[in-house]
């Protein structure tokens, strides 16, 4: 039992590491015994791993997932310094925060490249070296406004309506899951995403309470989620207790989309 949760000398990518739930997840792999790379924007990552003890299997670069070919460079570049990864957790997303009618075109596109295609074309390039491998497990993310809509009530101001192009990207990560799945399946390559439910940040849950009281009442446990929760999920993906499960979306929720 311990050996098919156990992470020990597995490469594990996380990409949006340094973000609310990234950092949970990069906590629990390295209490795994992984070595974990941790990717974000900007300087962020390095910032936070430094925040951490044991550092001796964390590492941390920086990358812009909307530069698309700046992320195939990474890919290659990262391999040649530590080795093919054994596992990619992709938590990148995109969205303009805008209302319904003030979306503009441009806007949708711009939303659909930082979240679709940016997480397309790195979980391919990373996928084809696992595929070449004949191992691998991915994790991409999407969220519960991937599969339901947003209800207004819950957002009355100063909260804004979770925004359409944000829940159309993460519908599509769900069926980027599956297609990868399908693709990479008789390699040994497993793909799966987990659709979070409200994990409100901590700014949000400290400066809005009453919002964060909403949210909670939409859940049949009567809470919010923390963020340590998402990481279990993500851990058990990425390791060989789910060896026998790909192409699937799995809601941590608290039931939010059971009702």
């Amino acid at each position: 039992m311990t050996t098919l949760f156990s992470l020990e000398s597995r490469n594990i990518w996380v990409v949006g590491a340094a973000g609310y739930l990234g950092q949970a997840i990069v906590k629990l792999l390295q209490q795994a015994d992984a070595s974990v790379l941790a990717i974000d924007i900007e300087n962020r990552a390095n910032d936070f791993i430094y925040t951490l003890q044991n550092r001796e299997k964390l590492s941390a670069a920086t990358l812009n997932t909307r530069d698309t070919d700046r992320s195939i460079a990474f890919v290659s570049e990262m391999i040649a310094q530590s080795g093919a990864p054994d596992g990619l957790i992709d938590l990148s997303y995109a969205s303009t925060g805008k209302a319904f009618n003030e979306l503009t075109a441009e806007d949708f596109d711009a939303v659909n490249h930082g979240g679709l295609t940016s997480t397309f074309i790195l979980s391919r390039e990373v996928g084809n070296v696992m595929k070449e491998r004949k191992s691998g497990s991915i994790v991409l993310f999407s969220s519960m406004y991937g599969s339901v809509s947003p209800n207004p009530d819950v957002y009355e101001s100063p909260m804004n309506v979770n925004p359409i192009e944000y829940g159309i990207g993460k519908a599509g990560i769900i069926q980027m899951t599956r297609y990868m799945a399908v693709q990479y399946g008789k390699y040994n390559v497993r793909c799966n995403c987990i659709s979070p439910g409200p994990f409100p940040s901590p700014a949000v849950q400290q400066n809005n309470p009453e919002f964060v009281d909403r949210l909670a009442n939409k859940v049949p446990m009567g809470r919010v989620g923390r963020q340590e929760e998402i990481a279990g999920a993500a851990a058990f993906l990425i390791s060989d207790a789910a060896s026998f499960i790909t192409g699937q979306n799995l809601f941590v929720d608290g039931g939010w989309t059971s009702w």
